[in-house]
């Protein structure tokens, strides 16, 4: 009995002994997923990865192992949280983008702030469909189009142009808006604003690359809408192309992607509206080949799909150049300017279809008979002083324009 007493102790012992060393073993493996706090992203702020896989706040103290900032980023229960609306980099005011009869949300001036500064960074936010990161093999912008989803538009339900948070915050963390991000990058001979902090640009001179024409651009409440920033893939059209189910990270990300941002006309960004490039191209003929070119980038870096009619009319402008690159964030935008806006608008005409016909051996767009028929096959808009197809048409309104989309 004595000796069963012994024996039941001993094996009481060598199974304590037993537990704390596995005790020990589970301590280890949690102190190897210590991470020095200054690794860390602050509580309630995204970090917007740049390329090589740091953060945009640098790596002052050390990269996160991968397999650790994969931990970090897991929920309760294992659900993968999204790690800061992290998308393949690339890049209106307004879009012109509205419903209902009200007025354009997109077509609201760019309100100028005093000192170029912006709101505060993104929250964190819950799981969605965001697109995955990384880059792309894919050279050109026709080998691009094909990798893209064909599917129909769906409703614009729930969208709102202020989820999208432009000019909200500052994802290259310099300290100013995207609007001035944007025009001190496309802008020539541009004039700063003292005491911005080398944000806001007060005067500059746009190669337009929508219309091939020059314009003086001068801060102020009369004249900063005559250059508006274009979101190239429309916001609201990337709300029924795939963006309803992104993350409040990946939204704002894309609201303020450079590589979809391009300072224009302003004029001809509000009549673009929220048009993709079935109802809507470049009146520059020689543009439109990278302006298709960039809204395929975006869609393919943010995973949004085209319909057949957008997908067709892609097709036919890259029909005239079939190698054209797929643009990047630092892809110099070509404009071969053919001369400057004029500052004052042209003195009206009477309304009615005007006599003056353009000669055979113009290189213009087809006489399509209707204007209805001319949007359907993506031309137009025409300009009354510098457009020879304006004549094909009848000018109801007597605005000077013919084949302008609603």
């Amino acid at each position: 009995m004595g000796s069963r007493d012994e024996g039941g102790r001993g094996r009481l012992r060598a199974a304590r002994l037993s537990a704390a060393g596995l005790s020990l073993v589970l301590l280890g493996g949690c102190a190897a997923l210590e991470v020095p706090p200054e690794d860390l992203p602050a509580s309630g702020t995204a970090t917007t990865p740049t390329s090589g896989g740091s953060t945009s706040d640098g790596e002052a103290g050390g990269r996160v192992p991968d397999d650790v900032a994969t931990s970090l980023s897991t929920g309760a229960g294992g659900a993968d949280m999204d790690p800061g609306g992290t998308v393949p980099g690339g890049s209106a005011t307004p879009d012109a983008e509205g419903s209902g009869g009200a007025a354009p949300d997109d077509a609201t001036p760019d309100a100028e702030s005093p000192d170029g500064s912006v709101g505060t960074d993104v929250p964190m936010d819950e799981p969605s469909d965001d697109p995955t990161t990384g880059g792309t093999s894919t050279t050109t912008a026709a080998a691009a189009l094909g990798e893209l989803k064909v599917k129909g538009r769906a409703p614009k339900t729930g969208y709102d142009r202020d989820a999208f948070r432009y000019r909200a915050v500052d994802l290259d963390r310099n300290g100013c808006d995207t609007r001035n991000d944007i025009l001190r990058r496309d802008l020539t001979d541009v004039t700063l604003k003292p005491g911005t902090h080398g944000c806001v640009v007060e005067s500059g001179v746009l190669a337009d690359p929508y219309s091939a024409l020059r314009i003086d651009f001068t801060r102020g409440t009369a004249t900063s809408n005559d250059v508006q920033i274009d979101h190239v893939v429309a916001l609201s059209d990337a709300w029924q192309k795939g963006a309803q189910r992104w993350s409040q990270d990946t939204l704002a990300q894309f609201g303020n992607d450079p590589l979809n941002l391009l300072a224009v006309d302003g004029p001809l960004n509000q009549l673009k509206s929220d048009g993709d490039a079935a109802t809507w191209l470049p009146p520059s003929k020689q543009f439109r080949c990278q302006y298709v070119a960039r809204q395929i980038a975006v869609k393919h870096a943010y995973g949004l799909w085209v319909t057949a009619a957008e997908k067709a009319a892609m097709e036919r402008v890259l029909g005239s150049c079939a190698n054209e690159p797929l643009p990047t964030d630092d892809s110099v935008v070509r404009v071969v300017v053919l001369g400057d806006k004029p500052t004052e608008k042209p003195a009206d005409k009477p309304a009615g279809k005007p006599t003056q016909k353009p000669s055979a051996k113009d290189d213009l767009d087809p006489d399509y008979g209707t204007c209805k028929e001319a949007i359907r096959h993506g031309a137009g808009p025409y300009y009354r002083d510098r457009d020879p197809e304006y004549y094909f048409y009848r000018d109801g309104d007597g605005d000077g324009i013919t084949c302008e989309r609603p």
